[in-house]
């Protein structure tokens, strides 16, 4: 006699835990519903799960999810970028700012810091000098976002010990 085993698909699906990649296309929006920034979708964002590298409201958003999964998820400042901070402009040498030749107020910046690179808004351009509010370009607001979730798979001890996801849409060495 044959016996016959049905499996649960949904069983088989690996659930977003820490140590495991993800990848996921994206679009986050203002609260005026304003795009601000979208994944491609022909290649989507690599994610290594439980090592910082994603804003903590994602993160969260994320855990106990599986390929496939589509949801949205408002992010609120203290799980985004922080709250905006005052007195957070700072002089910085102008040749330290990365990412254009020719600075003009309002251009976002990346500088180096001893905690790595952060973004920073350029408000003041001297000769020399330059006034940069280092306060992150979305600070201070609720971020929403739409999700995607392509595919999750087990982290490889390297990803582990590097401390994010590579290949396709993650880091590459």
């Amino acid at each position: 006699m044959l016996k016959l085993l049905f499996i649960d698909h949904k069983l088989l699906t690996m659930q977003i835990t820490k140590d495991t990649v993800v990848r996921f296309n994206y679009i986050l929006k203002n609260d005026e519903q304003e795009i601000i920034e979208r994944s491609s979708a022909q290649e989507p964002i690599a994610y290594l799960q439980g090592h910082g590298g994603m804003i903590r409201g994602v993160q969260l958003a994320l855990e106990g999810k599986q390929a496939g999964d589509k949801f949205s998820v408002s992010v609120e400042p203290k799980d985004g970028y922080g709250e905006r901070l005052d007195n957070s402009i700072q002089s910085v040498p102008v040749k330290h700012l990365m990412g254009a030749k020719k600075w003009r107020p309002g251009m976002i910046a990346t500088v180096q810091t001893e905690k790595g690179q952060h973004q920073v808004n350029v408000v003041k351009v001297g000769k020399f000098m330059a006034k940069v509010d280092t306060n992150h370009p979305l600070a201070g607001q609720t971020l929403h976002f739409d999700i995607d979730i392509v595919d999750v798979r087990a982290a490889t001890q390297e990803e582990i010990s590097h401390g994010h996801a590579h290949g396709a849409g993650g880091h590459h060495h």
